[in-house]
């Protein structure tokens, strides 16, 4: 157990970093919610920790500095023997220091796994887990996807007695390796899939790096992340913006455990001399750092190492700590630039949105076609993994990505021209549909079957691609268009004759009623996307309902002022 972090004053100084999440905390501690802050660093020690993870040191260990009595430990998440290594381990700790800082307490996830298993002893008699023979594929496939829900396991409704049994057999090591896990039993219709039944446990006879051969069963990240926290006493645990939507399962652990009123759970730890207080911690999230010309996928980093691309892990053409140190950049430099970065939520989750709806309809598709794709949540960063999204004959495209008289440099479609819709391959207009006022209604068009995903025509070559929302499946949504509320730059400048009043934008505010995937439709309150080619969007936080999707722009891609000013 390492030192103490020194005292901070309890707000933080003026030329401090200010952002949402330390202003979360100011409220809290002004509140008398907490009395102090306590946060973790919880990296698996699997690989040597890179520029991304600086971002999570320096606000965990900064945050524990600025707040008086706060302090921040330093958790080593090692529930995934096999992959983890005690050189990785000095390595964490060597990484940490040397940008400056040093932890409370040194614990690892392993130093909770009897706590672990008593705690899922609990929920297998509160009736809120049980023991699944299913394989990984069949979990799959009962999972369900985001437009359909999932189904029971057949072995979801066992008696607590059954299902203590097999548990306690399970630790006992008489199963194989996969053949049974334990699952939390909560919702497989849930819309949030990460509530779907997850599981708790796997059984997986290998060797751990801490605890031997004493343990043939594991528990799962986010049964193990949470409730380390909760023992812990963490009251702020910081996490990037992946881990969102795992928000409502980490605090349905923490709830349906309730370590404060059951420290017969936590009684091995106060035996074994660990400071033990559990409560109840709230996960926040923040945007993780990126960087252009680099990764930060540790498999990824390692791959580079195992292949021979590089010349290990601290390369000073690598992006890990060692690698920039070797490189010869200074720890001051990394904490200056994660302070000038700041923190907020902002990160590009993808969804598809259609604000001026023209009709598009594939004609050599037959009457009904249905099919789901899947499409990545991140086009560069494959952690925000990948949703399903509905596709049929009959699609809404952007108006102004159709020109029936194309000005020149114009590619997106036209009569006779060809263009691949997102994800689904290369259309060609055939005919046009207008009113009786000679507006264009309706795009017909023809899909080249070989220009599908996976076919050789895929590759095929063509100047533009526009996006889509199915109009079988699409969601009706309200989208207000925010813009600058002034149409000047100094407003209060009446030199043009003008009063300031008079200098208000008219369009300032444009609502209008677009069309988005369901995915979209699905958002909570305050949920932030990038609506493909359009711009960033958040749900309302008043008015936004999944009935009722309501979206306001915060900014486009392009600054459409630019030519005006």
């Amino acid at each position: 157990m390492s030192n103490e972090t020194p005292s901070a004053p309890s707000s933080p100084a003026s030329d401090a970093p200010r952002d949402f999440i330390r202003q979360i905390i100011r409220d809290d501690l002004a509140s008398g919610k907490h009395a102090s802050t306590r946060t973790r660093f919880p990296p698996e020690p699997n690989g040597y920790l890179h520029i991304g993870h600086a971002k999570a040191i320096c606000l965990n260990f900064g945050i524990a500095q600025e707040f008086a009595g706060g302090w921040c430990n330093l958790r080593l998440d090692d529930t995934n023997p096999g992959k983890e290594d005690p050189e990785f381990v000095e390595g964490i700790k060597d990484d940490v220091r040397w940008l400056g800082y040093d932890w409370h307490e040194l614990r690892h996830a392993s130093d909770y796994f009897e706590v672990f298993y008593r705690a899922a002893i609990k929920l297998i008699e509160d009736g809120k887990a049980y023991v699944d023979d299913l394989n990984a594929d069949e979990v799959r496939a009962y999972r369900g996807t985001l437009t359909e829900p999932g189904r029971n396991s057949p072995f979801r409704d066992r008696s607590v007695e059954e299902n203590l049994d097999l548990f306690r057999r399970m630790r006992a090591g008489e199963f194989a390796d996969g053949s049974k896990t334990l699952r939390a039993k909560i919702d497989m219709a849930s819309g949030n899939i990460n509530l779907r039944d997850p599981a708790i446990y796997r059984v997986r006879k290998i060797a751990h790096q801490n605890t031997g051969d004493a343990w043939p069963i594991y528990p799962m990240y986010d049964y193990a992340h949470c409730l380390s926290d909760a023992l812990e006493s963490i009251t702020h645990s910081l996490c990037t913006l992946e881990f969102e939507d795992h928000r409502p399962l980490y605090d349905w652990f923490v709830d349906a455990v309730d370590l404060p009123n059951h420290p017969e759970l936590w009684q091995p730890l106060v035996d074994a001399g660990l400071e033990t207080k559990p409560s109840k911690p709230r996960q926040i999230e923040f945007s993780r750092l990126n960087l252009s010309y680099s990764i930060t996928s540790k498999r990824k980093l390692a791959q580079l190492v195992n292949e021979g691309h590089v010349d290990g892990w601290d390369d000073p053409r690598m992006n890990t700590l060692r690698g920039l140190r070797r490189r010869g950049f200074t720890a001051a430099s990394i904490r200056l630039l994660i302070e000038r970065l700041g923190v907020s939520k902002q990160n590009s989750v993808r969804r598809m949105a259609v604000l001026d709806p023209l009709k598009l309809v594939i004609t050599n598709l037959p009457e009904g076609h249905e099919e789901i794709l899947t499409f990545a949540n991140h086009p560069k960063d494959e952690s925000f993994g990948s949703r399903t999204v509905p596709f049929d004959r009959e699609v809404w495209i952007e108006r102004d990505d159709f020109a029936e008289v194309p000005p020149k440099g114009f590619h997106r479609l036209k009569p006779e021209g060809e263009v691949r819709l997102r994800g689904v391959g290369i259309v060609k207009c055939e005919e046009i549909v207008k009113d009786a006022d000679g507006h264009v209604t309706e795009v017909r068009c023809t899909l080249d079957p070989e220009s599908r995903h996976g076919l050789p025509g895929a590759d095929r070559k063509v100047k533009g691609t526009i996006h889509w929302v199915s109009a079988m499946h699409g969601v009706a949504a309200e989208v207000r268009l925010y813009d600058r509320l002034f149409a000047v730059p100094a407003p209060d400048d009446e030199s043009d004759g003008k009063s300031w009043i008079e200098h208000i934008n008219p369009e300032a505010k444009r609502v209008i009623t677009g069309w988005v995937e369901r995915a979209a439709s699905l958002a909570e309150p305050e949920q932030r996307f990038q609506f493909e080619r359009l711009g960033y969007f958040v749900a309302d936080r008043v008015d936004h309902h999944a009935h009722h999707p309501v979206f306001n722009r915060v900014v486009t891609l392009r600054d459409t002022w630019a030519s005006k000013v």
